[in-house]
């Protein structure tokens, strides 16, 4: 699969910008501010309908204007694919394929693999676990809709057992039948989810190793771990059991919305315990791990983007990351850096062909 050409009208600091790119390697150099992650971030609207750096879609309209759309012609298969995203002050985002608007967003997710590789990934080592399962889910749900499908019902439930719980301690009063509709639910729902994680990483895990492995010469142990309140017992019992905490704090305090991952390093935290080109060497593994899994399930190269990826990292393991991309196994790869100088050096011990595009 190949991104052609993009498009973007007011999006972001763009008003407005056309690119034609390679189909092998595209750098995109300049100094920083200047928009070089926009342009990364484009293409990963394309592929999820949302920005990767900002959740607030308004804000992804460049300022003063109303509106902002994003225009990428594919080449997938052999056939001609356009996709363009655009949004408008005051009405919803709309997602287009070959001019037919998508009814629902998440039938769109995985049509155009891809994968991205940012500084702002050090979040999954430093926020919450709310943000490593979110890396869990946009993996699975990429290659399985029926996943995607349960995660949307499983947290609409949720939601709907968390408002019940406020209601009985608003009103002093309970209800057991109808709590246990909503267990019944959230049973059913998370016990398909965790399924599917679980089974999700134990394929994931040794890909992720190898690929760490490789860009670590093999210098550091690392494991990626699965904690998961389903481990303990049924959902459906554990609810039960922890209905008296439920009713205390008003919201569902067990279940698969509280699963994490854990980052070691020689059995030992990441976020401790892990210099900084460690961290980043993780990351970038969990990351090629991801895509080595993504190209497996859907038969596709996914695009990879790579932003400001020789920041804090050594010549050396930066050689190692070049390495892994010279080969047929990955298709179009785009990079931004500030060096251009840099970036050329790198990509010129690649045989494949390139472009630098300098802002």
């Amino acid at each position: 699969m190949i991104l052609k050409s993009l498009s973007l009208l007011n999006y972001k600091n763009f008003d407005s910008k056309s690119f034609i790119f390679n189909d092998k390697i595209n750098c995109i150099v300049g100094n920083n501010g200047i928009g070089k992650t926009n342009i990364l971030d484009a293409i990963y609207h394309l592929s999820f309908g949302k920005s990767y750096f900002n959740p607030v879609a308004l804000q992804n309209i460049k300022h003063e204007e109303d509106f902002f759309v994003i225009n990428g012609d594919y080449e997938k298969e052999d056939k001609t694919e356009k996709v363009a995203v655009s949004l408008k002050r005051g009405q919803k985002k709309v997602i287009k394929r070959n001019g037919k608007a998508y009814e629902k967003f998440s039938d769109h997710i995985g049509f155009l693999p891809l994968v991205i590789i940012s500084p702002a990934d050090r979040d999954l080592i430093i926020e919450g676990s709310d943000t490593r399962r979110k890396f869990i889910d946009s993996v699975i749900s990429q290659s399985d809709k029926n996943y995607l499908g349960h995660l949307i019902n499983y947290n609409k439930v949720l939601a709907q057992r968390n408002a019940l719980l406020k209601y009985f301690a608003l009103n002093h009063t309970f209800n057991q039948d109808t709590l246990d509709v909503y267990n019944a639910q959230l049973t059913d729902y998370g016990n398909q989810i965790f399924t599917k994680r679980n089974e999700f990483l134990k394929e994931f895990i040794p890909i992720f190793k190898l690929r760490y492995e490789a860009i670590s010469n093999g210098k550091e142990d690392v494991d990626l771990v699965y904690k998961s309140d389903l481990f303990d017992g049924q959902l459906n019992q554990l609810l039960k059991e922890a209905i008296n905490k439920d009713k205390a704090l008003q919201y569902t305090s067990v279940g698969i919305h509280k699963d994490d991952l854990l980052f070691n390093i020689e059995n030992h935290p990441i976020k401790k315990f892990g210099s900084q080109g460690q961290q980043k060497s993780f990351l970038i593994a969990l990351k090629l791990a991801q895509f080595d899994f993504i190209k497996a399930q859907s038969g596709v190269n996914p695009i990879l983007l790579l932003d400001d990826i020789f920041d804090k990292l050594d010549e050396n393991r930066v050689a190692q990351i070049i390495k892994l991309v010279d080969n047929e196994n990955f298709g179009q790869l785009f990079i931004s850096d500030t060096h251009a100088e840099r970036t050329e050096n790198a990509v010129k011990q690649v045989h494949q062909s390139y472009e630098i595009f300098k802002l």
